[in-house]
């Protein structure tokens, strides 16, 4: 049972005392009516200390670690200057809101937490009569400061979040679907409007753009004639005898003539159509460059649209990356799951990675394998993707390397490469182009101040270059020196230095490097002797 309350207001941290434990301890109806009373609560609770924030910023600060568990600083200090170190004779048990706030509050402090079902009520009854029980606050203080903390704290968590740019490319893609419906409806609707008019030109020109901007071009068919045959021929792709073609069809079309204001509508909706069109092109280019920039490897496995639409399918990257790859392989065919599983039938093999290539491609009785061969590398792109700090598609295009390889394996019997080897190849590449940017900036830029690095010594003399350096330093009252960390491009700029002084150095001796070689394997020999003869 709790002996202490501690209690998060929008003012600051409240600490109660609870003094009738034994009333309360079974929740009966009494103690309900008690915890609705003020004047029977207050016999129950008094207030031992309460801690106001020191501004909006702090409170604001507190509050998001009190709902993420942590412990702050200004609530470590409140609770070990208020709650003394427990004692048999006076255990000190604190009572808190959450089991896992509870948690982190005893492994900080030691402090022994409750949670319980009795504890959440005397909580409520705090919070019920906070403004009485809190001295020195005014009737509407509390108030005025909740309303200003959860403005705060909720446009803390709404605001843009920088590693959610994948909600960039579900707008993006949710859009991209409804555009093509939409695109090719109005076009559809172009031609039997138009169609009325002038019904020779939906067979000279089926494309849909094509031919709504061929109408926004021609308008009335009479007043089509040769000086518009430059323009059309640019419209329908440099092609001069399509151009010829709708001209002569112009001059013995059997449609019916329309008004002015008709014809004004009719080009007036084909020029909308022909805007939408262009776009939705310039929409297909944005999405390219955000999964490519989000999620590279995802983009080379599947292609912009599918991948964009697994992210969209999941509600995020994040979330993508968290799922199995059965899961992925039925991403986007939950109804035809469940309906399987209902009517006890087959389940289905792919959901929204149909619409790959790779499936297409393979016969019909590899589809199931060559589908669920896709999700595992689908799972694995969308995990490399999230969670490393600089995406690359190099990994992507490996898997893909592998997907064509399986498909090779299913059609041909050719044995496809272990995924091991795949990214331990990408790996490589990865590192010798680190490897080769930090050789061009030791060349570009000035080394710096270098230090020479001490020989390692062997296992077996280590106590012996201990007494040796104790007695060089001075004994034991000498300080320990402390060894200096070292980056890669300083280890390499040392060893360039050493091989430079050890080249003078022959040099000046007039040895030759391969004198040096000599006696290195000298020395090595007769160590390999010493160490079989002991052994």
């Amino acid at each position: 049972m709790a002996t202490h309350l501690l209690f998060e207001s929008a003012s600051g941290y409240a600490i109660f005392e609870v003094k009738l434990r034994v009333e309360i301890e079974a929740l009966t109806q009494a103690a309900q009516d008690s915890l609705d009373d003020l004047s029977r609560f207050s016999r129950m609770v008094s207030l031992v200390s309460f801690a106001p924030f020191k501004s909006a910023a702090n409170a604001l600060e507190n509050i998001n670690d009190v709902s993420e568990g942590i412990v702050s600083e200004d609530l470590k200090a409140l609770l070990e200057l208020n709650l003394a170190r427990p004692s048999k004779k006076a255990p000190v048990v604190l009572g808190v809101h959450d089991s896992t706030f509870a948690a982190n509050i005893r492994a900080e402090l030691g402090i022994t937490c409750d949670a319980s079902a009795s504890t959440l009520e005397l909580l409520r009854g705090v919070r019920q009569f906070a403004p009485k029980l809190l001295k020195g606050l005014q009737a509407d203080d509390l108030t005025k400061a909740q309303l200003g903390l959860g403005h705060s704290y909720s446009r803390a968590k709404v605001k843009f979040n920088v590693n959610r740019i994948d909600n960039m490319i579900i707008q993006a893609v949710a859009l991209l679907d409804q555009l093509d419906k939409d695109v090719n409806l109005f076009a559809m609707r172009v031609r039997e409007w138009y169609g009325y008019h002038f019904p020779e030109l939906v067979k000279l020109v089926p494309d849909n753009h094509e031919y709504a901007r061929v109408v926004q071009l021609v308008g009335a068919k009479e007043t089509l004639k040769d000086d518009k045959r430059d323009e059309l021929t640019a419209l329908l792709g440099d092609d001069a005898t399509r151009a010829q073609n709708v001209l002569d069809a112009a001059a013995g079309s059997m449609g019916s003539a329309l008004s002015e204001i008709d014809m004004l509508n009719v080009t007036a909706f084909a020029a909308r159509v022909v805007s939408l069109s262009e776009y939705r092109k310039s929409l297909a280019t944005y999405l390219a460059e955000k999964m490519n920039t989000v999620a590279p490897s995802l983009t080379a496995l599947l292609g912009e649209r599918i991948g964009a639409r697994l992210i969209s399918h999941a509600g995020s990257l994040t979330n993508l990356s968290k799922y199995p790859a059965s899961t992925v392989q039925i991403l986007g065919a939950e109804k035809a799951l469940f309906r399987a599983l209902k009517t006890k039938g087959n389940t289905p093999k792919y959901g929204l990675i149909y619409h790959s290539t790779f499936i297409g491609r393979a016969q019909p009785k590899h589809k199931g394998r060559i589908s669920r061969f896709l999700a595992n590398k689908c799972s694995i792109a969308s995990r490399i993707d999230c969670y490393s700090e600089n995406p690359t598609p190099k990994f992507g295009e490996a898997l893909r390397q592998q997907v064509e390889e399986r498909l090779l394996f299913f059609d041909k019997g050719e044995p496809p490469s272990r995924n091991a080897d795949a990214m331990r190849k990408v790996l490589d590449a990865l590192a010798a182009e680190v490897d080769d940017t930090v050789k061009d900036e030791d060349e570009a830029e000035p080394a710096l101040p270098l230090l020479e690095p001490e020989p390692s010594p062997k296992k077996k003399d280590k106590k012996k270059r201990k007494r040796d350096d104790d007695e060089m330093d001075g004994g034991e009252d000498s300080e320990p020196v402390k060894k200096v960390k070292l980056s890669k491009e300083e280890k390499k700029a040392l060893k360039k230095e050493a091989k430079k002084a050890a080249k003078a150095a022959a040099a000046e001796a007039g040895e030759s490097p391969t004198k040096e070689k000599k006696e290195k394997k000298e020395k090595k020999e007769k160590r390999e002797k010493k160490e079989k003869s002991k052994a």
